[in-house]
């Protein structure tokens, strides 16, 4: 059954080399698998016809049998014309009009025929109309596969022009179902259709595209949802569980001197519960004899450095070497100022390496990095050269993961014989139904509370009218001593535009705030990377009140006296990147602000954003209300967004189902790893099947 769905799809009837070339390229389509899986978009009730008389503008969409009793060109002025044809029924008549391809229409319409037609319904004084309508002869309606609840496919403006409309795709499924003679073979055991009362493949395959009505389209909507996202979480918890058991890891058996003396006698605050909790699954992952893969979430500012030194603690008590790689040259250096900090009273060795460092300091970092004397290296993508080689690579900390390619992370494993622990940290909270579709193969541990002594940032929105208010809270603040944060949007398609808006936010910000009573630093991306770190260092230093920047500072910016983030037409940032840019406030014990500057003309998803900003701080909260707003793909950016192709199921609206399928994969997996089961035998075809397909999932990790 299988071989006859690899059919190329242009052997299909009705198909033919041109329409094959073009359902490639448009669709992807190239077999008739593939034709079978595409999906409708949405369905149009049929079950209803409509007379003449019944007609009215708030009809959308109206299907009709009458007759057509009259066709006439008629001239449009500038040498145009349209095609219009009277169409009656017993009750009245009405217009179908043409603007294109009048010739072959005119020459294929029949006179006095009952035909039925389908399509929008407009009004011209007292006499309705429809333009381009889909017709068809009342006896060919009558035998046709066709379904009360109309399948919308998806489609292309070139399809369109080509003449491929829906209805063409419709007859290619109706044909695919001839040939095929509707047979599909079921792909999930038993006792998994029996107790979800799942229908078969068969009915749910042939309801998703020609169902009889509501609820046989909802039984078929849901199996093929669950068995989608069934199999993605078979694929990502076996990477897991094949990971653990053939990767194996260096064992961090004992807790030493360095990881007992900071804790006991370096803590600059008692450690959350949370942060707790984290360590311990850490503590549990590295002390196995197996690869840690291991995600940690936790809002900015929740305390992740402290709980990457102490991995790397441990790391050194073993005889172990690590590293921490970091996005930016901004994000390095605080990580490497952080860090040297904390660990200052310990007898330990950490480096910085970036792009700038000097080839003198580098060849230091090179011999320290071999013969085993340098404990931690933190850098940027610079740790991935060739020429950087470790003693003993022990454990990987990754920071901001997705800003990485699978092959710059995989180059790191590859400095050693057994691949290095590897926790990944990110400050940007993933909702639980992404995490558990993009890094369902990594463990996931989260702090979940903030350090104690951090007050909650209080946000606001003020539209533009009222700046001047807005400049007498920061003199306020500025007279209280503290700093100031301005960030102006970062669009890449208008950057002249974008440095226009800075400069002349810069200039009437100096005009405002002159000297000598302020001083202010500005940072953008002309700027050559010395002269931005001048900058920073000066408004770190407190040498300047007020930080005037596009979203450079969006990652990794640690000023504690920092105790306001103004966000200019906050209208043009995500809702993930405000909460990042907020985060860079509310650092120290002072009370901090955000506030979100706009114009008035905002749309609704707009305003959607700001009130969630301005009600909750809470990072998964908003990670939430932004896979709502954006949609899987965009929230991971475009490297990413492959894993959330999905044909029919949607991360969104499918959350519960989503959890279902993991579930029971989970069970499935404990139960029989290797799915060698007679009942689970068809399963691990498929399984296989999809395996080496580089469909979705393959570049996960």
């Amino acid at each position: 059954m299988n071989s006859l769905l690899d059919t190329p799809i242009e052997y299909l009837k009705g198909v033919g080399p041109q329409r094959g070339d073009l359902l490639r390229k448009e669709l992807n389509i190239h077999k008739y698998s593939h034709l079978v899986n595409l999906y409708p978009n949405r369905y149009i009730d049929r079950t209803r016809y409509y007379t003449i008389n019944q007609l009215s503008t708030t009809n959308s969409e109206v299907q009709i049998i009458g007759k057509i009793v009259h066709i006439k060109t008629v001239d449009q002025g500038k040498a145009k014309t349209r095609l219009v044809a009277t169409f009656t029924d017993d009750t009245g008549q009405m217009e179908l009009v043409w603007f294109q391809g009048q010739k072959w229409i005119k020459e294929s319409l029949k006179l006095n025929v009952s035909y039925v037609i389908f399509g929008k319904i407009m009004q011209f004084g007292a006499t309705f109309n429809m333009a381009h309508p889909e017709m068809e002869l009342l006896d060919e309606h009558k035998a046709s596969l066709r379904s009360a609840m109309q399948p919308v496919y998806p489609s292309t403006e070139k399809l369109s022009n080509k003449g491929i409309s829906n209805k063409v795709i419709n007859k290619m499924m109706q044909q695919l179902f001839v040939e095929t003679q509707a047979k599909f073979a079921e792909t999930l055991p038993d006792y998994l259709l029996k107790e979800l009362k799942l229908i078969p493949k068969n009915a749910a395959v042939f309801n998703i595209h020609f169902p009889k009505n509501q609820e046989l389209l909802s039984q078929a909507q849901f199996r093929l949802k669950f068995e989608e996202l069934f199999f993605i979480q078979l694929q990502l918890i076996t990477k897991n569980l094949v990971g653990k058991h053939k990767i194996k890891g260096h064992p961090f058996e004992k807790v030493g001197e360095n990881f007992n003396e900071f804790y006991q006698n370096h803590l600059p605050f008692e450690l959350t519960n949370a942060q707790k909790r984290v360590l311990k699954e850490i503590r549990n992952d590295m002390g196995s004899h197996a690869q840690m893969n291991r995600l940690l979430q936790g809002d900015v500012g929740s305390g992740k450095t402290i709980v990457a030194l102490m991995c790397m603690l441990l790391a050194k008590d073993n005889g172990f070497q690590s590293c921490l790689m970091a996005p930016t040259e901004i994000l390095a250096t605080q990580h490497f100022n952080g860090l040297t900090e904390l660990a200052n009273q310990l007898n330990i060795s950490i480096k910085l390496l970036t792009g700038s460092t000097k080839t003198a300091d580098r060849k230091i970092i090179h011999e320290a990095l071999e013969n085993g004397s340098l404990d931690i290296l933190i850098g940027t993508h610079a740790l991935l050269e060739d020429k950087v080689q470790f003693q003993n690579l022990g454990l990987a900390v990754i920071d901001e993961q997705h800003r990485f390619g699978v092959e710059q992370r995989s180059k790191l494993w590859k400095k050693n014989e057994i691949p290095p622990h590897v926790l990944v940290m990110t400050a940007t909270p993933i909702p639980r139904t992404l995490a558990m579709s993009l890094y369902g193969d990594l463990d996931i541990s989260v702090i979940d509370e903030l350090p104690p002594g951090r007050k909650p940032i209080k946000t606001v929105h003020q539209f533009d009218s009222n700046r001047l208010k807005v400049w007498k809270f920061i003199k306020d603040e500025i007279a209280k001593g503290r700093q100031i944060y301005i960030v102006y949007p970062l669009i890449q398609e208008s950057e002249k535009m974008d440095f226009k808006d800075l400069m002349d936010g810069y200039e009437s910000i100096s005009r405002d705030f002159p000297l000598p009573h302020y001083s202010i630093s500005i940072v953008h991306g002309k700027m050559k990377p010395a002269e931005k770190e001048a900058e920073m260092k000066r408004f770190s230093e407190g040498k300047t009140n007020i930080m005037v920047a596009t979203t450079v500072i969006e990652v990794g910016v640690n000023v504690p006296n920092a105790s306001v983030m103004i966000i200019e037409s906050a209208e043009r940032f995500g809702l993930s990147q405000l909460h990042q840019l907020r985060g860079r406030v509310g650092r120290g014990a002072e009370q901090s602000y955000c506030i979100l500057m706009t114009s008035f003309k905002l749309n609704n998803d707009t305003k959607t954003r700001l009130e969630t900003m301005v009600r909750t701080n809470d990072g998964f909260e908003i990670a939430e209300v932004d896979l709502r707003l954006r949609g899987p793909g965009d929230i991971m950016g475009t490297q990413q967004s492959g894993v959330v192709n999905l044909q029919i199921a949607d991360l969104v609206k499918d959350r519960d189902i989503l959890q279902l399928a993991r579930n029971y994969a989970l069970r499935l997996l404990k139960d029989d790893a290797s799915m060698t089961k007679p009942e689970h035998l068809t399963l691990r075809n498929v399984f296989l099947e999809l395996s080496k397909k580089k469909n979705i999932w393959n570049y996960i990790s």
